[in-house]
């Protein structure tokens, strides 16, 4: 297994800069997750990574090598495609041995490499087969597989899974997860899906505009996000905002103006003291951090807010409610029992130890 080191990594196309000073590091054995909207320099980080793109600037370290002019077949790395790059005349067996074969590793040691490879990956019956003869997540395991021959010191994944459909998606997941686990190699997987990143990685990289926006385990990054655009982005419906007001000398209450109405003074879990930089801050409320106030139950230190129902969208296993809060519409998940009708305006009780505070200038974590 091998480490990782990325230090002030950039690259420009032109004037255009796309990285702008990325550091990064993966321990031996971990699974790192690169995400980010279209655009942010995720797939561009891989590329160069792998040595098909050039660094204009930063270094680039596999195991304490550098590799910023290595090749990439000199780095002793193994790439998964979107596309799967499978040769379509060749049947299975050969797709997976081609770069052996390239390499002129011995037959006994391919025959041996494919028989791993193809138990691992459950793929035994196919290696007869071509792959217009595949469905598309028994095409992804046999490129896998060819990744998996070459015993690499990293495995780097670009966006495996998104042609697969939904369902398939989540199998592949699961395959990708347990096959992580068997190998134990440090792997490198650039994806937009913020699900997958949260269920496969060790840490979570969030990138943005060519930037690190925060890098930490996926619990810290859905909990404690470094600033605004990593709290929206990471999480299905994503996180609520809503414009606040500090109050009190350390900040201990904010104030939500209410539309006319009286203003909604919330308490905070904790005092700020003098950790933001104006008065003015952004509250953010994941979905299950809003939920149905019952008189029968203790609010547990909850504030309590009337909200009226815009919206009720039942998923199944829970149902999303848009409830109109502080002249904002905030999404809260509610258990499929317990989801109010059109109209009504219920009482809602806000998890504020729970809450994240930004401050409304750097939209930095501020609490």
């Amino acid at each position: 297994m091998s480490s990782l080191t990325i230090a002030n990594l950039r690259k420009s196309f032109g004037p255009v800069e796309v990285l702008k000073g990325v550091d990064l590091e993966a321990k031996s054995g971990e699974f790192i997750a690169l995400v980010g909207p279209s655009g942010c320099g995720k797939s561009t980080l891989l590329a160069m990574i792998a040595g098909l793109e050039t660094v204009s600037s930063g270094e680039i370290r596999i195991d304490g090598r550098l590799v910023n002019s290595v090749a990439p077949k000199d780095r002793d790395i193994a790439m998964v495609f979107q596309s799967y790059a499978l040769y379509p005349t060749m049947t299975v067996r050969q797709n997976i041995t081609f770069g052996m074969e390239s390499r002129h590793v011995p037959r006994a040691a391919q025959d041996e490499a494919v028989k791993r490879v193809a138990a691992l990956l459950q793929i035994e019956p196919l290696l007869a087969r071509k792959p217009g003869q595949l469905s598309g997540g028994q095409r992804q395991r046999v490129a896998m597989g060819r990744a998996l021959v070459r015993d690499p010191k990293l495995f780097l994944f670009d966006e495996p899974l998104s042609n697969l459909d939904a369902k398939l998606r989540v199998e592949m997941r699961s395959e990708i997860k347990r096959l992580h686990q068997r190998v134990g190699k440090t792997t490198i997987y650039v994806t937009h899906d913020q699900v997958e990143a949260m269920t496969l990685a060790s840490r979570i990289a969030v990138m943005h505009r060519g930037e690190l926006q925060q890098f930490a385990r996926p619990r810290d990054v859905y909990e404690r996000p470094a600033n605004v655009f990593v709290a929206g982005f990471m999480g299905s419906p994503s996180m609520n905002f809503l414009p606040a007001e500090l109050a009190g000398d350390q900040g201990e209450r904010i104030v939500l103006d209410n539309s006319g109405s009286s203003p909604i003074v919330l308490a905070l879990a904790s005092p700020l003291d003098g950790a933001a930089t104006s008065r003015r801050a952004i509250l953010g409320l994941r979905p299950e951090h809003i939920s149905l106030h019952r008189p029968d139950r203790a609010s547990d230190g909850r504030a309590l807010v009337a909200a009226p129902v815009e919206i009720v969208e039942p998923t199944g296993a829970e149902t999303m409610v848009a409830l109109r809060l502080a002249g904002r519409e905030v999404i809260a998940r509610f258990e499929p029992h317990e989801a109010p009708e059109v109209g009504q305006t219920v009482t809602v009780a806000l998890d504020m130890a729970r809450a994240c505070l930004f401050d409304a200038g750097t939209e930095r974590l501020i609490n």
